[in-house]
């Protein structure tokens, strides 16, 4: 059972299938969505890949081009349609729309079946892959007034369009890509104020996410040979695309340090200086979602603790892999380019047994 129709569980469907497993026959992947694509299509309106098509696609197939002045970089329908095409493609036969509830045990049997359940449905499995991701977890951050603020907040993950922020001001917080594009397309209706904790790094124009992709590697082949390396971590943060390079240009890609709290109407440093604004963004990252896995018992610190010869096997548990949550389950694997190792580690280690 591979729980998750996106990214990453398009990528274990794959490798599933290429090790002679039938989709719908010696495994099935469920899904919460109602279409294809997985949290792609409930992101905002103009995102974009940090890197040409050829570099942001999943094992077996490229994603086709995409070519205009944006140096190639996909919009987020481009990659919703690959996705869409990619399932497919490899008749991976995506069960949806199956919110999954819990992950449990039939019984107490070392190798017995795990019993997946979700509203009018419960399906049992010799093993199961998560592969929820994180959009449906966003981070938000703790500050004193939150709760007394009066206008509106909204994290990255309901944020859909500027046309809604209309003649607003708008205060976005965070020192990531996200943050970077939401302001860059904001400021061009709004009155915007960028935040971050620590001062953004940016990449020069010509690196995108193929010296990222190839710097991760490389980092990752270092490591293992005992050598040290600086990884992504030693070039910057944010990733020039077209939309965050014409903000430099138009003067409103510079960052004020982190507010200290929030007023009724607006934020405020720990200087004594405010600001009042109508709508907040917090750009603050996402965590894994595994609310499904805690009847396992699994976490340790926070984490579930992972092994074994994939790396992606619950020491706890070695009937339940996890893939596509980041670095914790394979180097880049929260990437749509990055995903394809884990995904492959944990199939292969799924048909030996």
């Amino acid at each position: 059972m591979v729980i998750g129709g996106g990214q990453a569980g398009l990528a274990t469907g794959f490798y599933l299938r290429r090790a002679g497993l039938v989709p719908g026959r010696d495994f099935v992947v469920l899904d919460a969505a109602d279409r294809p694509g997985g949290a792609w299509p409930r992101t905002w309106d103009g995102l974009r890949l940090f890197s040409p098509a050829g570099f942001s696609s999943l094992p077996g197939w490229m994603m086709p081009p995409w070519d205009d002045a944006t140096r190639g970089f996909p919009p987020r329908d481009h990659v919703v349609a690959y996705l869409a095409a990619y399932e497919y493609r490899y008749d991976l036969r995506v069960v949806r729309p199956h919110r999954v509830e819990s992950v449990r045990r039939a019984d107490d049997r070392r190798g017995g079946r795990l019993v997946v359940d979700a509203p009018g449905l419960a399906l049992s499995a010799r093993a199961v892959v998560s592969a929820t991701g994180t959009w449906d977890r966003p981070f938000w951050p703790t500050y004193p007034g939150m709760r007394t603020f009066t206008g509106r907040q909204l994290h990255a993950a309901s944020y859909r369009s500027p046309d809604e922020l209309d003649g607003q001001r708008v205060v976005v917080v965070g020192g990531g890509n996200s943050a970077a594009q939401i302001l860059a397309e904001v400021s061009t209706v709004a009155e915007t104020t960028w935040v971050t904790i620590r001062p953004p790094r940016f990449l020069p124009d010509d690196v995108d996410g193929r010296v990222l992709f190839a710097t991760a590697r490389a980092r990752i082949e270092a490591l293992e040979q005992g050598r040290e390396h600086a990884g992504v971590a030693g070039l910057g943060d944010i990733v020039m695309v077209a939309s965050v390079r014409d903000a430099r240009d138009r003067g409103v890609l510079h960052a004020q340090s982190m507010f200290t709290r929030l007023t009724s109407d607006g934020v405020a440093w720990a200087d004594g200086t405010t600001q009042e604004c109508d709508t907040i963004i917090w750009c603050t990252g996402f965590r894994p979602a595994l609310r499904h896995l805690r009847p396992l018992g699994l976490t340790t610190g926070g984490r579930i603790p992972l092994g074994g010869p994939s790396g992606t096997q619950a020491l706890a548990e070695p009937r339940l892999h996890l893939v596509g949550y980041g670095d914790w389950t394979g180097p880049a694997s929260a990437t749509l380019a990055g995903v394809g190792p884990s995904a492959r580690a944990a199939a292969a280690e799924l048909a030996r047994r």
